[in-house]
């Protein structure tokens, strides 16, 4: 149905690589500020740019089925787009994130502390109001988090990834007026020879409407 509309067919870039909605590395993505604006002021997302230079993107294939692709910018803002098949056809459930905090664990509390909270219904930090989890309800008391592999492409015609980042994350939400909707993605990020993180982002659904490239 969306090829029909739009007139094309997301194109493969490189091994690997997709063109999702015509975005890839090396396009600039245009966004309506409307998608973060009209959540009001109780809202934490705050963008002060309307474009966003797209220089890297990754792709990761989920073990219940299909893929998310997403594409970075070089200060860590986030677009990122689902779809059931691999080169981003039909693709339909469009998110941004912007970083909120990044910290290193120093020690094996910190990490066992941080895995705990992804399991739990609500949450919570000293300067964000509460989410509550979007993948399970919170009558389903505690939950596994999400795990998987993303490979990361610096540069859209090289045959492999520059890197592997091993992610385990829950997915969190709160209502914001009478339609609108505020995220929150807790990760934590370890790649593939490097140091472990652990990542707060915060981000609005985007409809097709709300961006293009």
């Amino acid at each position: 149905m969306f090829d029909k509309l739009f007139g094309r067919k997301p194109q493969a870039t490189g091994p690997g690589l997709a063109t999702v909605r015509n975005v890839t590395i090396g396009r600039t993505l245009v966004l309506d500020p409307l998608a973060w604006r009209r959540l009001g002021d109780d809202a934490s997302f705050r963008l002060d740019r309307d474009t966003l230079e797209i220089t890297a993107q990754g792709l990761i294939k989920l073990d219940t089925g299909g893929y998310v692709h997403r594409f970075y910018t070089d200060d860590h803002l986030m677009f990122q787009a689902v779809s059931e098949d691999r080169d981003g056809a039909g693709a339909d459930d469009f998110t941004l994130f912007i970083p909120w905090r990044s910290l290193y664990p120093a020690s094996g509390q910190d990490k066992r502390i941080w895995n705990d909270r992804l399991q739990e219904p609500v949450w919570r930090e000293d300067d964000l109001p509460p989410f509550q989890r979007y993948w399970f309800s919170e009558d389903e008391g505690r939950q596994p988090p999400v795990t998987f592999w993303e490979e990361i492409w610096q540069d859209r015609d090289s045959a492999a990834p520059a890197s592997r980042i091993f992610q385990s994350c829950m997915l969190y939400s709160r209502a914001l007026g009478d339609e609108g909707q505020e995220l929150l993605l807790a990760l934590s990020m370890e790649p593939d020879g490097g140091e472990l993180t652990h990542e707060t982002m915060v981000g609005v659904p985007l409809s097709m409407g709300e961006f293009s490239a």
